[in-house]
C-alpha cells in the first residue's frame, strides 16, 4: 500500500478558507465527513481537540498534523490541505502554518494502514519536499511528490549501511499518546541528523505498530547514551547505568542536534532502576502537583470499572429487594455480586495509586493498606492516604538499600521490597493511618448527616458546577472522586446525583442551544449539537469539550450556571442515586426520578438559553 492510498485527492483542499486554527479543524473535520470517511463530527473533533490539548501538533517549518484514533472513523484516511497565507495554529516554532495533514485513523486500524500513516509522518521532515508542496496546485501534483519520495526511501533504505563499532552508538526511544505521526517523525530526524554528524544511532519507535526496531541488549550495553523522546510512558529499566535523556516527542523533531550532543558528551543523568536517579531534563512537565494528580487518577482510573460494575449492580439489587423481598434469590445473586465488586474498591485505589509512584513493588503494600483502611472504617480518605505512604515507602526502600552488592539485586523485588514495604506500611496503618483517619473519617460522616438543606444545597451546587469547569480535567474528577468516596463508605447517593446532572448539563445544554439558536451555529456545530443530546444523556461530559475548545468562556460559563443549579436543586429536592454512572439509562434506580429529571431539565434550560443569547451571530461563506 502506497501513501497515495490513504492520502485521497478528494479530501485535499488546495486553498483552506480558514483563518484561524479552530475554523481550519472544522473545515477539514467537515471535509472528512462529506466524503464518508468518518460518521460522526463530534466524536472525531473530540479525540483531535484532545490531542490539541496534550500539545500543539503544529510541528514547525509551516506543518500541522492533527491527528486522531477513535470510534467515529470509518475507514483510515488522510486529508490535505494548503492555506495560501498561513495561519496561526499555534506552532512550536511561533510561525504560520501552511500545510496540513489530518489524519483519520480508525480503533484497530491494520498494521498495513498503519505504516502507510508512519511512511507519510517520516517523509514531511523533508525541507525539499515541503517546499515543493506548498507550491503544488493540484491534487495530482501532491501525489507526484510523494510518489517521488517514497521511491527516494526505498532507494535510501537499500543502501543504508549498518552500525559499526568505530563509531559512537546512541539509542532512541520515540513515542506519542496515539502513536500515528510525532513517533515515526521523531524516528527519521535523529536519524538524519545523525547520519549528518557521523554517529552510529538506533530508534526504537513505540507507535500504533507496537514496538518496532525494538533495542538490544548489545546495543544498549556498547551506548555511549540514551535519547527517550516520548510523551506517554515506556520501558526505561533496561537502561539503568546509562546517561538517559527524556524530553518531549516534538523537541525529538525539532531539537535532535542538541540531543545528540548531550548524549554523546554523557551530560545527562545515569539513570537508575531503583528510581534514585537525578531528575531527567523536562522537569517542568513533572511538578509534585502533576505528579501527585497522575498517581491519583492511576488509582481512580482503575477503581472505577468496580464503582461502576458493582455499583450499578448493587442498585438493580435494590430493586429486586423491593418488587420480591430480602429473600429472593435475584435479590440475593444481585447484591452479592455486586458486594464483591464494591469490596475492592478502596484497595484498588490505594494499590494503583502505590503502584503509579514505585512501580509493581508497590501494588501489594499499597493494596493491603487499602484493605487496612476499610477493615479499620477510615474509608476513602483513608485509602488514599494509604497508597501514597506505601508508594513512598517502597521509594524509600529502594534508596536505603541502594547499595547492595549486585549479586543481591535479584532479592529486592521478590523479598525485600514486599515484605519490609508491607510490614512498614502495614504497621502504620494499623496503629497510626487507620485509627487517625477512622475518628477523620467518621467526624466527616456525621458532619454530612448533620447538614441542613440550606448547606446542603449549596454543597449541590458547588458540586455540580465542579463537573463543568473543566469537562473531565482535575476539578471535574476532584468533585466526582469526592462523590465517590461518600458513596463507598455510606451507600448514600445524594452527592452522586449532583455529580451526575451537573456533568450531563454542558452537552445536553450545547445540543439544546445549537437547535433553538441555529444562526449562533456553524454548520458543522449544529451537526456535532445532535450527538451531544446522546453523549449528555450518558453522563459523557466530554462531548462538549470541542464547543468549550471553540469559545470557551460562553460555553464554560454557561455551563457552570447550569451545572450548579442542576445539582443545588438534586439536593433540595433529596435526589438519591445509588448508583455512579449512567445517566438517563439508569434513571429507574433514582430515588425521585422525576425530581432529578426537573433539575436535569431546568439546568440544561438555562446553560442552553445563556450560551444562546451570549454567542454572536455567525455568519457562513
Amino acid at each position: 500500500m502506497k501513501i497515495k492510498d490513504v492520502l485521497l485527492k478528494e479530501l485535499m483542499i488546495m486553498d483552506l478558507q480558514a483563518n484561524s486554527k479552530e475554523a481550519a479543524i472544522d473545515e477539514m473535520v467537515e471535509k472528512l465527513f462529506e466524503n464518508g470517511v468518518i460518521d460522526n463530527i463530534a466524536t472525531f473533533k473530540a479525540g483531535i481537540m484532545k490531542r490539541e490539548a496534550e500539545t500543539s501538533t503544529g510541528l514547525g517549518d509551516g506543518v500541522a498534523m492533527p491527528h486522531a484514533k477513535n470510534a467515529a472513523v470509518k475507514k483510515p484516511a488522510v486529508l490535505f490541505a494548503k492555506s495560501v497565507s498561513g495561519l496561526d495554529y499555534e506552532s512550536l516554532d511561533g510561525q504560520p502554518a501552511h500545510l496540513f495533514f489530518m489524519i483519520a485513523a480508525p480503533e484497530g486500524g491494520n498494521d498495513v494502514h498503519l505504516q502507510v500513516l508512519a511512511a507519510l509522518s517520516r517523509s514531511l521532515i523533508d525541507p525539499e519536499l515541503l517546499t515543493n508542496l506548498k507550491q503544488a496546485e493540484t491534487p495530482e501534483e501532491v501525489h507526484a511528490l510523494f510518489d517521488q519520495k517514497e521511491a527516494e526511501r526505498e532507494q535510501e533504505e537499500a543502501k543504508e549501511m549498518p552500525a559499526t563499532n568505530t563509531r559512537p552508538l546512541i539509542l532512541a526511544v520515540t513515542a506519542c499518546p496515539t502513536g500515528i505521526a510525532h513517533t515515526y517523525m521523531a524516528e527519521d530526524a535523529l536519524k538524519k541528523k545523525a547520519k549528518e554528524m557521523n554517529v552510529d544511532i538506533r530508534v526504537e519507535t513505540n507507535g500504533s505498530e507496537g514496538i518496532k526496531n525494538p533495542l538490544t541488549k548489545d546495543e544498549i550495553d556498547r551506548a555511549v547514551g540514551v535519547i527517550v523522546a516520548a510523551d506517554k510512558k515506556v520501558e526505561l529499566n533496561r537502561f539503568s547505568g546509562k546517561h538517559l535523556i527524556q524530553r518531549p516527542v516534538s523537541d525529538g523533531i525539532n531539537k535532535t542536534e542538541e540531543l545528540i550532543n548531550k548524549a554523546l558528551s554523557e551530560q545527562a543523568p545515569i539513570f537508575q532502576v531503583d528510581g534514585t536517579s537525578e531528575p531527567t531534563a523536562n522537569t517542568e512537565k513533572n511538578s509534585i502537583g502533576s505528579t501527585i494528580y497522575k498517581d491519583l487518577m492511576n488509582g481512580i482510573s482503575h477503581m472505577l470499572p468496580f464503582v461502576v460494575g458493582g455499583g450499578i449492580l448493587l442498585a438493580i439489587s435494590f430493586l429486586f429487594e423491593n418488587s420480591f423481598g430480602q429473600e429472593s434469590e435475584l435479590f440475593i445473586a444481585f447484591n452479592t455480586i455486586g458486594g464483591t465488586a464494591f469490596n475492592f474498591l478502596i484497595p484498588i485505589l490505594a494499590g494503583y495509586i502505590a503502584m503509579s509512584i514505585a512501580d509493581r513493588p508497590g501494588l501489594l503494600p499499597g493494596m493491603a493498606g487499602g484493605l487496612l483502611a476499610v477493615n479499620s472504617n477510615a474509608g476513602f480518605l483513608g485509602g488514599l492516604v494509604a497508597g501514597f505512604l506505601a508508594g513512598y515507602i517502597v521509594l524509600g526502600l529502594r534508596k536505603a538499600f541502594k547499595g547492595l552488592p549486585r549479586s543481591l539485586d535479584g532479592l529486592k523485588p521478590i523479598l525485600i521490597y514486599p515484605v519490609l514495604g508491607l510490614l512498614i506500611t502495614g504497621l502504620l496503618m494499623y496503629f497510626l493511618i487507620g485509627p487517625v483517619f477512622a475518628t477523620i473519617n467518621n467526624a466527616m460522616l456525621q458532619f454530612l448527616e448533620n447538614l441542613g438543606t440550606g448547606n446542603t444545597v449549596i454543597l449541590g451546587l458547588l458540586l455540580g458546577g465542579m463537573m463543568a469547569i473543566d469537562m473531565g480535567g482535575p476539578f471535574n474528577k476532584a468533585a466526582y472522586a469526592f462523590s465517590i468516596g461518600i458513596f463507598t463508605d455510606t451507600g448514600d447517593g445524594s452527592f452522586m446525583a449532583a455529580v451526575m446532572a451537573g456533568g450531563m448539563v454542558p452537552p445536553l445544554a450545547i445540543g439544546l442551544a445549537t437547535v433553538l439558536f441555529k444562526n449562533k451555529f456553524t454548520t458543522a456545530q449544529r451537526q456535532s449539537g445532535l450527538s451531544n443530546f446522546v453523549m449528555g444523556a450518558s453522563f459523557i461530559t466530554e462531548g462538549a469539550i470541542p464547543f468549550a475548545a471553540a469559545d470557551p468562556l460562553r460555553v464554560i460559563g454557561s455551563s457552570i450556571i447550569g451545572s450548579a443549579i442542576a445539582g443545588g436543586l438534586t439536593q433540595l429536592w433529596n435526589v438519591s442515586i445509588p448508583a455512579p454512572h449512567g445517566g438517563l439509562f439508569v434513571i429507574g434506580l433514582v430515588e425521585h426520578p422525576w425530581f432529578f429529571l426537573i433539575a436535569l431539565v431546568a439546568g440544561t434550560l438555562v446553560a442552553a438559553i445563556m450560551l444562546g443569547l451570549w454567542k454572536p451571530v455567525v455568519v457562513e461563506e
